[in-house]
């Protein structure tokens, strides 16, 4: 296990979270799960999500989600965005705004292209304005018209 692990607290809906969660990201892969009872639902489990490792446990309605947490998915390209984007929305997921969508589970990711970082890293701060505007005007982010907001500041 790694020195820090997130620790996901679920209402009761850990195991579907875990079958999306890694059936959706590759290099993903359930490491270990305690249930309850010998047939019963799973309690806890520690899993691997796109090569990070989670512990989860169905806490109960005590504990819910908030956009103060959310988790970041580094994509190569516009196609790789797309292609979590809609796994996601066909899931459940509720789109939100500038590359955030809620899953049915309540967790917010962030799906971002690696262009949106190289963009924002510019030494041109008129470049990174325009960037940023163009970003807060889209649900999901287009590296197309993120490089034309880029382009043309």
């Amino acid at each position: 296990m790694n020195k820090v692990t997130p620790f996901l607290m679920f209402n009761d809906q850990l195991e579907a979270a875990i079958e999306f969660y890694t059936a959706t990201f590759p290099n993903s892969e359930v490491r270990s799960v305690a249930r309850t009872g010998e047939d019963g639902p799973i309690a806890s489990a520690e899993f691997v999500v796109g090569g990070q490792v989670f512990m989860g446990y169905n806490g109960g309605p005590y504990f819910s989600f908030s956009e103060g947490v959310s988790l970041y998915v580094d994509c190569a390209d516009q196609d790789e965005v797309d292609e979590y984007w809609d796994k996601l929305v066909e899931a459940g997921a509720t789109p939100t705004q500038c590359g955030w969508i809620k899953d049915p589970f309540g967790l917010s990711w962030q799906i971002v292209p690696r262009r949106f970082t190289e963009l924002i890293r510019d030494s041109d701060p008129r470049k990174v304005k325009a960037v940023m505007e163009a970003m807060m005007t889209m649900v999901k982010l287009d590296v197309a018209e993120l490089e034309r907001a880029y382009d043309e500041a």
